[in-house]
């Protein structure tokens, strides 16, 4: 019975799925070879679009991407307002859930041989990077009472801040994983089948939810590293060995040194000795580039992102209060004297 499957069943066939999966999109993009596409225009241009999409092209993706984003939507409410506990294996919504992504995943294929576009005829590739960012930074904010932000240490994000966060995040990073799900066509390089393969990671976990597995700290914190190895070997692809791959992969792992490894129990020798093998990695490679200079680079990413962290909480510290004051006050019941 798969209520009765483990933490481990659960995600080793997960994974396996989705390594099947994406051998598969690598199959049929043989078949997509033919297709002419624009030369490329730079780094706001995403390559793999229709120079002539049409209603029908457009329709294609949108409507698919809607029904898939809606129906999630609609499963994880669902289990937040009907089934509200957490259990060891998986409720029957979470099978639903993982059978909706199934279904969505093999209609883009089809559609994909059919009509090839996907939503990046209509909107910007950077929409496409900031949804994983945002849903990385939620991350970091969820975590930070957990397990600090700045090696260890918390920041002084509120309870109540934290609380929506962890409430609302399923919500959220469904739309990320979504919506970047629907963005690309299913092509074959190798860029796309390693993006691919991650967010079929990400939308295991989101159908993975009130369960101990969508929790497991080892997990989620794969989901979180996976990231680096995306951007690193997608830099490699894009910009060739000499390119700037160092700053993504030091970069991301920056952020795992300064924050991920801190919510392990890991003791503080084994830490400081996976701190040294980081910056020693970091001036190795950077020295072997002749660029020492070029360390300070790594240190984009983690800014970006507690920066980011910092604002977040900050607009939904304000969102709260706006709502607490526009929420009407309790009826006073006056009892009278000697009531």
């Amino acid at each position: 019975m798969l209520n009765n499957w483990g933490v481990g069943r659960i995600l080793t066939s997960g994974v396996l799925a989705g390594a099947l999966i994406t051998g598969l999109i690598w199959l049929l993009g043989q078949r997509l070879h033919g297709i002419t596409l624009l030369p490329d225009q730079g780094a706001s241009w995403y390559y793999w679009k229709l120079p002539e999409p049409t209603v029908w092209t457009r329709l294609s993706a949108w409507l698919p991407y809607a029904a898939h984003q809606l129906t999630l939507w609609a499963l994880i409410f669902y289990a937040q307002t009907r089934v509200g506990r957490y259990s060891r294996g998986l409720h029957p919504v979470n099978v639903v859930a993982l059978g909706v992504n199934a279904a969505f995943i093999a209609l883009h294929m089809a559609q994909t041989q059919l009509f090839y576009d996907g939503l990046a005829q209509d909107v910007s590739i950077f929409s496409s990077q900031g949804s994983v960012i945002l849903l990385l930074v939620v991350v970091l904010l969820m975590e930070n009472r957990r397990r600090g932000l700045l090696f260890g240490r918390p920041l002084p994000i509120s309870a109540q801040v934290a609380h929506f966060a962890r409430r609302y995040h399923g919500y959220l990073f469904s739309w990320a994983a979504v919506y970047t799900f629907w963005y690309h066509p299913m092509e074959a390089t190798s860029g796309h089948l390693i993006g691919f393969f991650y967010m079929f990671l990400l939308l295991l976990q989101g159908s993975l939810f009130l369960t101990r597995s969508h929790t497991n700290r080892w997990w989620t914190l794969t989901l979180e590293l996976a990231v680096a190895v995306h951007g690193t070997l997608v830099a490699v692809m894009t910009s060739g060995p000499d390119g700037a791959w160092p700053m993504f992969l030091f970069g991301f792992l920056g952020v795992f040194v300064i924050t991920q490894m801190h919510g392990l129990g890991l003791g503080r020798v084994v830490r400081w000795l996976l701190g040294l093998a980081y910056a020693f990695g970091a001036l190795l490679v950077y020295g072997l580039r002749h660029d020492l200079s070029g360390v300070l680079a790594v240190g984009r990413i983690p800014a970006i992102e507690y920066l980011l962290v910092a604002v977040l909480a900050a607009m939904i510290w304000l969102g709260l209060a706006i709502a607490r004051r526009r929420r009407p006050p309790e009826p006073v019941h006056d009892r009278g004297v000697g009531q």
